[in-house]
């Protein structure tokens, strides 16, 4: 049986400082405005930027929110 795909908030391990990098990978063209509102407030404003934001609940719920744009980086 294959294994499923891990979700990037799955993947989001407990790092050293508590810090977790985020990466914008597709574009949100078509994508509502709450969406767009989410990557503004992850801190992100270019495709293919990486940020790196404090490990809290709330960026955890951003980043769930809109994970099918962004990607988790290791």
């Amino acid at each position: 049986m294959a294994r499923a795909k891990k979700s990037s908030v799955e993947r989001i391990g407990k790092n050293a400082g508590g810090k977790v990098k985020v990466k914008w990978v597709v574009s949100m063209i078509s994508c509502t405005d709450d969406l767009r509102q989410t990557i503004r407030g992850l801190g992100l404003r270019r495709l293919h930027q990486v940020v790196e934001r404090e490990d809290t609940p709330a960026v955890r719920g951003m980043i769930h929110k809109v994970r099918h744009l962004v990607e988790v980086v290791e």
